[in-house]
């Protein structure tokens, strides 16, 4: 059988978009068409995530360890410390779980595909100039742009059905890698 890389899809938006709630129906659908997804999430709002204080994987990573896992009932917990990680080196990190997909929320520089999330198009006029944008899907009054890619109405119930079908499309025109 021949392995596939895990298709990588991005949220992209400013704060207060909607990325989140948008994220979390995704992953729900595409896990209810039988796929496995992992996510990264863009701690955009300065300094470090928090993580449980007090915790005995906290007090190693505290007194130095590079890295500190955490397992029970199936569930794997993970906290890792370094100077600067690459959107490269998280994606590379989830691969290892073989996931079908990884979503990214944020990293809006990337190149990979992505869904623009547009509060206004004045105002985000920039997301519109992002790469490899295959969606985009707005808040109020769709914006007056041409672009080869379709605009869905954030708040209508099955803009999140639409987003799931493309991507479960893209994924099955992926190329097997060798």
């Amino acid at each position: 059988m021949a392995m596939v890389r895990p298709f990588v899809i991005q949220l992209a938006g400013y704060q207060n978009s909607g990325k989140t709630t948008l994220a979390e129906s995704l992953i729900r659908l595409l896990k209810e068409a039988g796929l496995d997804v992992a996510s990264i999430k863009h701690h955009g709002h300065g300094g470090k995530p928090d993580i449980p204080a007090g915790k005995d994987s906290s007090r190693h990573i505290s007194a130095g360890a590079a890295a500190a896992l955490v397992e029970g009932g199936g569930r794997l917990v993970l906290q890792a410390e370094k100077e600067l990680w690459q959107l490269e080196d998280q994606i590379n990190l989830l691969s290892a779980f073989n996931p079908h997909v990884i979503l990214i929320e944020g990293h809006k520089s990337a190149s990979y595909p992505k869904i623009i999330l547009l509060r206004n198009a004045e105002e985000d006029k920039g997301l519109l100039e992002l790469e490899n944008i295959i969606a985009a899907v707005y808040w109020d009054v769709e914006p007056k742009v041409k672009a080869e890619y379709p605009f869905y109405p954030l708040l209508d119930k099955e803009t999140p059905d639409y987003l799931a079908k493309l991507i479960l499309g893209k994924i099955e025109c992926q190329e097997p890698q060798k």
